[in-house]
């Protein structure tokens, strides 16, 4: 096998959501494969050790603040990308946010803040990266971070279930119109990978009881999740669109 099908060397990749958990461990992983990176968040101040760790390792990062939610934003954030390296031809559409209610509860505007980070957010983020890239006669891949509990649900999730089957769909979609311009578009599906926004509930007697009841009878590592995401994003994956990984211990076995 060739190494170099997985090497990021000369590629630009841009990670929305990059502050913590998920996001920040793609970021990493995509400097450590050999991409210049360009690390997104609504507060950029957050991203400042992260940029310093790439960069002591050698990489090369931006920070770069931006809200998904507001198109204009997400614009600025790849000027800023493409003055410093060039156009963005990695995209990781990873900010999300949740919202643990019962459907009965949940009034329209805590509805709409999920859908508009989770689903609009990457709507925006893919359009526009797609836009640059075919104005600049680039092929590139994109990578949408959806869930477990996009490929079947949970109780007490519905915003949430819904807004990341919104974006399977979605990927599948943008797969079939931006593949004649050599653009492939995948969604990664993690299952359950213990943040710092659910590392209490999991501490606590409940979250240790829902872990002994997963398949794996654990919860993912962050770093479990860079493997597949190289895959997508470097030639190794060149025939790998409109697919959707999931990443989760066998979890959407049992929500499916």
């Amino acid at each position: 096998m060739n190494a170099d099908l997985f090497s990021l060397s000369g590629r630009v990749a841009l990670v929305t959501g990059a502050s913590s958990g998920i996001g920040r461990g793609l970021a990493l992983g995509l400097a450590a494969a050999g991409a210049r990176v360009v690390a997104v968040a609504r507060r950029a101040d957050r991203l400042d050790g992260l940029v310093r760790e790439i960069e002591q390792s050698g990489g090369s990062a931006l920070a770069a603040q931006a809200d998904v939610t507001d198109a204009e934003n997400i614009e600025r954030a790849f000027d800023a990308a493409e003055r410093a390296y060039g156009t963005v031809n990695v995209i990781v559409s990873n900010a999300g946010v949740t919202d643990a209610r019962n459907f009965l509860k949940i009034e329209p505007a805590a509805r709409d803040a999920v859908f508009d980070t989770n689903f609009r957010g990457v709507w925006n983020v893919g359009q526009i990266a797609a836009r640059r890239l075919v104005a600049a006669k680039q092929g590139g891949s994109i990578i949408n971070v959806a869930s477990v509990l996009g490929l079947g649900v949970q109780p007490g999730l519905a915003s949430y279930c819904a807004s990341k089957g919104a974006v399977v769909q979605l990927t599948r979609a943008m797969a079939i119109d931006l593949g004649k311009h050599n653009i492939r578009v995948n969604a990664l599906a993690p299952g359950w990978f213990k943040t710092e926004l659910n590392e209490e509930f999991f501490d606590s007697p409940t979250g240790i009881e829902r872990i002994a009841q997963m398949p794996a009878r654990r919860l993912g590592r962050i770093e479990e999740l860079v493997g597949p995401v190289v895959m997508l994003a470097s030639d190794a994956g060149s025939f790998v669109n409109g697919s959707v990984i999931a990443v989760d211990g066998a979890l959407n076995a049992l929500v499916a």
